[in-house]
């Protein structure tokens, strides 16, 4: 198979994990027998910096023309003034709505090695593996905005269009799965809410009536990720709920680091980044955390390319390198001795050989 991707590297620590996916993915390549074609561009606050533009064009077409987009993380330090008018995460909101993606997946999964990593019990942690299917391209984050010097707003918005589109794509996710599914809203305060679950309780019986459907409030679901996480298969809400939910799902694995993401549409060509973002605290230092861009890899052989058993040898290889003891310094116990970002993608692809 041949196929081009774009790997847009942005910020931060960015740069560092798109170096080790790239190695990833040449070693899938190699093992497999493919031809992985990649184009490097900017975005983010490395775009402003070099264009004054976050989402250059040059930055569009390729993606436009790719089989598949990696991104590393946007924005940093340099550009964090809130009164800016060019911000790196404009970049990365407009490349979602640029690629057309609505649907975010966020796996979690407990490696029964990591369970020390997380402030949770380890009985708690037992038979953790969720997915989290965010509403990405709605909400509050798109609605109308203002501000004066006294008051601002955000509108938050939802049709029955992008509500049925995304719990179509939870719900057959869920199918293939364990046949359940959890949509999470807020429906005794917010109008938003109520349309969301009046349009999930009629859709699910009618298409999916074999999936068993719990409904909760954000703030119970917040609560019972902590507490029974593990009775959870799949997991669907909108934009900023899932934004917040998802990095509390973290600690369950105990990194942010530990976590990818895909971010679908209806074409096959999807955005696929780690959830950690840039963090410029550790940047440049090599010591941050390359699994989660590179089970992203793995979710973008799945649900772009179509390659399942090259998807599965990442995930494997990932889980082989954690069972032999390779820790990277957000997920070694206190004490533990841990390893540099390119010693930890050493030791996965030690896994693809």
């Amino acid at each position: 198979m041949e196929a081009l991707i774009t790997l847009l590297p942005g910020d931060g620590i960015g740069p560092e994990v798109t170096e080790c996916t790239q190695k990833v993915l040449d070693a899938v390549a190699t093992m497999f027998g493919h031809t992985f074609n990649c184009d490097t561009q900017r975005i983010g606050g490395a775009a402003i910096d070099a264009t004054g533009n976050p989402l250059p064009a040059a930055t569009i077409a390729s993606c436009e023309a790719a089989d598949a987009v990696f991104l590393g993380a946007v924005g940093g330090p340099k550009w964090s003034d809130p009164n800016a008018k060019v911000r790196p995460e404009q970049g990365l909101l407009g490349l979602r709505s640029v690629l057309g993606v609505f649907a975010n997946l966020r796996p979690v999964k407990v490696y029964s090695e990591l369970v020390g990593a997380s402030p949770l019990r380890p009985e708690i942690l037992e038979g953790v593996d969720l997915v989290f299917v965010r509403e990405l391209t709605g909400g509050i984050y798109f609605g109308e905005k203002t501000r004066d010097a006294t008051s601002a707003s955000d509108l938050c918005t939802y049709t029955v269009d992008e509500i049925e589109r995304i719990v179509r794509v939870a719900a057959r996710l869920a199918a293939e799965r364990n046949g359940r599914l959890c949509s999470i809203d807020k429906a005794n305060v917010l109008e938003t809410s109520r349309l969301w679950r009046n349009v999930t309780d009629r859709l699910m019986p009618s298409e999916f009536p074999d999936i068993e459907l719990e409904t909760l409030l954000v703030d119970a679901a917040a609560m019972h990720l902590l507490s029974r996480p593990a009775d959870f298969d799949v997991l669907v809400t909108e934009n900023m709920f899932g934004d917040i939910l998802t990095d509390e799902a973290s600690m369950l694995a105990g990194s942010l680091g530990m976590l990818p993401s895909a971010s679908l549409g209806t074409s096959t060509v999807g955005l696929y980044e780690p959830i950690h973002g840039s963090a410029p605290d550790i940047a440049g230092k090599g010591v941050a955390n390359p699994c989660a861009s590179i089970a992203s890899v793995a979710l973008l052989l799945r649900h772009s390319l179509g390659l399942h058993a090259e998807a599965l040898a990442v995930e494997q290889a990932i889980g082989q390198a954690i069972a032999a003891g390779a820790r990277t310094a957000d997920i070694a116990a206190a004490g533990e001795a841990y390893i540099s970002t390119t010693e930890m993608t050493a030791e996965i692809l030690r896994g693809l050989n």
